[in-house]
């Protein structure tokens, strides 16, 4: 089995950086001037300069994700119950991450915000299934681990969704099975690299004032340059390639609405209540927004440790609101004045409420409705929650303290909170690898 995880502070081509914390920044003249003592002229190239120390810290944190994922998988899901299982692949879950995470890192180096996801996936998935192949650091036969037979699993395994292969024609070759995979990316490359197609996708612009007589507006959106339509022209490419028949695709449509619409009545309700969220500032008394002085309650205790909780901060948002870029919108300002007002750098902290509203995805309510749904799990959210909380608060612990360590290096040197947080859970994961994961020799 192969777990790859993509840090989604750069998905939808960037959406979470580009929309997200640009909208929480570019509205401030203050940060624009701050932005240009630092010799960005461009905003853009600001932006970039914000993504880069973001994808830094999703390598760093991201490094034990597929260890961690692989034993909890083991753990939970396995006949003896063992993380021990899991920890035996260290080698190459270690690989498969470093393979996701270099290219990555790179990719936001070299390409911008909108690329780090989308290359550092692909690159990963095809280095890492071509190891697989191949038995590099594969385990021998007798340490592989696989689910029981399904007549043996507990009923809260089992979801509605029943799904077949309805395939009896011939098996389709390789090149061809990628090929949907091919042009997604050209299409998304292509629209985002190529200045002509660029232009003439965002030519269209819908906008929306006053909702409902409201004083909310809904910013310009341009259909035809959103990420979601151009893989519904993916999907129309492949149906022509791969010789796809109407009613078959027809069935593929009713069978994704039906099984997404599952979660729309959840959805629905959440959408208006981020919207109450975001929109409780000003009134007779002059209160500000929710979210702000929520954090900024938290601010006032934490003081010169903020570093630590501001991706918990991010987190809280994304797992509230349902969205990274909501999260980052709602607290990225905040989280700069944080950086100011602590006298440590504002771009670090930013970086790590991006980070943090990535780690907040595993424990969103509407994400984790929207994943139930698919697989027919509805009703037993609350259990899936509960085993992402342990995976979140390491995911947003270790960028905390590796921010802590960074904006502290230049006060208090290597000998601070960061750097004993860091070594800690270090030493916690070569304790757990050395003592349960025995090194199996590759087949």
């Amino acid at each position: 089995m192969i777990i790859q995880s993509t840090p989604v502070s750069f998905g939808a081509l960037g959406t979470p950086i580009l929309v997200g914390v640009n909208t929480g920044l570019s509205a401030d003249p203050v940060i624009a001037e701050y932005a240009a003592t630092l010799g960005y002229a461009q905003w853009e190239e600001f932006l970039g300069f914000v993504a880069l120390r973001v994808a830094i810290l999703h390598a760093i944190a991201g490094t034990l994700i597929p260890l961690i994922l692989v034993s909890f998988l083991t753990r939970f899901f396995g006949k003896e119950r063992s993380f021990a299982q899991g920890l035996r692949v260290w080698p190459f879950a270690l690989f498969s991450a470093f393979a996701m995470t270099v290219p990555y890192v790179l990719a936001a180096r070299f390409l911008g915000p909108e690329f780090p996801a989308l290359i550092g996936s692909l690159t990963g998935l095809v280095i890492v299934v071509s190891a697989a192949r191949a038995g590099f650091l594969v385990p021998k036969q007798e340490d592989q681990w696989d689910f029981e037979d399904k007549s043996h699993w507990p009923a809260e395994w089992t979801g509605s969704a029943d799904f077949k292969d309805d395939d009896t024609g011939p098996r389709m070759n390789l090149v061809k099975a990628w090929m949907p995979y091919v042009v997604v990316a050209l299409l998304l490359l292509t629209s985002r690299a190529v200045p002509f197609f660029r232009t003439l996708l965002q030519s269209v612009t819908l906008t929306w004032d006053g909702i409902l007589g409201s004083t909310i507006n809904m910013g310009a959106v341009q259909p035809f340059y959103l990420p979601g339509t151009l893989f519904i022209v993916a999907s129309l490419i492949t149906v022509a390639m791969h010789g796809l028949s109407i009613p078959a695709y027809a069935k593929a449509w009713s069978t994704s609405l039906k099984v997404s619409a599952a979660a729309s009545v959840a959805l629905i309700f959440t959408v208006p209540m981020v919207q109450v969220f975001l929109n409780t500032g000003g009134g007779a008394a002059g209160y500000d927004q929710m979210p702000i002085v929520l954090a900024d309650g938290v601010a006032s205790l934490a003081g010169g440790a903020w570093p630590i909780f501001a991706p918990f901060i991010g987190g809280i948002g994304a797992a509230v609101a349902g969205s990274n870029t909501v999260s980052n919108m709602m607290f990225s300002l905040f989280q700069f004045g944080m950086g100011e007002r602590i006298l440590a750098d504002p771009v670090w902290i930013v970086a790590l409420q991006a980070v943090g509203g990535a780690a907040g995805n595993m424990i969103c309510v509407h994400n984790v409705v929207a994943a139930s749904a698919v697989v027919g799990l509805l009703g037993k959210e609350g259990s899936i929650i509960r085993m992402t909380l342990l995976p979140f608060t390491y995911y947003a612990l270790l960028p905390g303290a590796v921010g802590y360590l960074i904006v502290s290096y230049s006060s208090s040197g290597l000998l601070n909170v960061g750097t004993l947080l860091v070594a800690l859970i270090a030493a916690a994961a070569a304790y757990f690898i050395i003592k349960y994961g025995r090194a199996s020799a590759t087949a």
